[in-house]
């Protein structure tokens, strides 16, 4: 059922909107940002009316027996448009994630597996790399540590760009890895994992920290592949001592590590607001597409066979090859969109 009067109220807000905007009074940027966020919510509103007003007019020619058969023909193709045009527009008045707009900040850490799940963890982060360019998006390398083969200890990365966050964000989970490691001599298969965690980018006003709160240790900077090594104390380590969060930053200028360190630790400490909330609010029922438990086995990854299976909505895909070459969208559109059918189940 389409609430008629909740879009009275928002064809009506996006009118005065409008309005104030060719007026040019009050806060321009933020009226064009709601302004922005409404459009294609009503133009959804708008093909919906205008399809019920069609099938209308059709049923009304039926009366008339020249136009009829025309009416009848008519009547059967909008009869049959009417309820892709409702679901989408149920789908644009689903809640909306503030945070799905934001930059990301992504982290990967290897788990089970030793040396092989430092390599699958590189594997990951090459996998996002090129699923950010290929979608015109920034990676910034953060905290970048290697093993002595070329695997990955720990990695944090901001993504810039369009819908970074809505896109990225079930991704974070235990991703499993089942195949015959480079260090294997046997041939036999082995199953490791790595850790990913995708996290909002937080903003000066969603989280206050107290400088008391806070230790900032220099150190001597490693840099990337054994550059820069015991070069200078430009390296910054902050831990938030409420929380226990430690964050470090490895730059080459101490001014710059501290800000990219301030940042991240930011960001975590609004996740964990964020975490916090939706537990409270999933406390009686299961909403999410395992977006929130990062200690969930989340997907398999079998190099043998070729196939990728995520585990929430047990979907299999045989194109990995594809996929760790970042063609993630097949993966990412069926999760949101059975995100947003549950979310529709429980509105309904």
């Amino acid at each position: 059922m389409i609430p008629e009067d909740r879009l009275h109220q928002i064809t009506s807000r996006f009118e005065y909107l409008e309005a104030q905007m060719a007026e040019g009074s009050g806060d321009i940027a933020a009226l064009g940002k709601e302004y922005a966020d409404l459009r294609p919510v009503v133009e959804q509103i708008a093909d919906w009316k205008q399809v019920r007003a069609d099938i209308a007019e059709a049923e009304a020619m039926l009366d008339d027996p020249e136009m009829r058969d025309l009416a009848q023909e008519e009547l059967s193709t909008l009869r049959m448009r009417l309820p892709e045009v409702e679901h989408a527009l149920q789908l644009a008045l689903l809640p909306k994630d503030k945070a799905d707009a934001r930059p990301a900040m992504l982290e990967i850490r290897p788990g089970t597996g030793g040396e092989e799940a430092a390599l699958f963890a590189g594997d990951l982060l090459r996998m996002y790399q090129r699923y950010a360019e290929a979608r015109g998006w920034r990676v910034e390398i953060i905290e970048h540590q290697e093993t002595e083969i070329g695997g990955i200890k720990d990695v944090v990365a901001r993504i810039s760009g369009d819908s970074v966050f809505a896109r990225l964000k079930y991704e974070s989970g235990v991703h499993r890895v089942q195949r015959v490691p480079e260090t294997e001599s046997g041939g036999r298969i082995h199953t490791s994992a790595a850790t990913v965690a995708v996290l909002p980018e937080a903003e000066d006003v969603d989280i206050e920290i107290n400088p008391n709160d806070l230790r900032i240790d220099t150190m001597r900077s490693s840099g990337a592949g054994g550059q820069h090594v015991n070069t200078t104390d430009s390296a910054v380590r902050i831990t938030h001592v409420p929380s226990g969060i430690v964050v470090t930053s490895s730059e080459k200028s101490q001014h710059r590590n501290r800000e990219i360190a301030m940042q991240v630790l930011r960001t975590r400490l609004f996740d964990q607001e964020r975490q916090k909330a939706e537990d409270e609010r999933s406390a009686d029922r299961k909403s999410q597409v395992g977006s929130g438990d990062r200690s969930e086995r989340i997907r398999t990854y079998n190099f043998p066979q070729g196939r990728l299976t995520d585990h929430r909505i047990g979907l299999t895909l045989y194109k990995l090859d594809a996929v760790m070459a970042g063609d993630l969208d097949d993966i990412i559109d069926a999760l949101t969109a059975d995100a947003q059918a549950r979310l529709l189940a429980e509105m309904t």
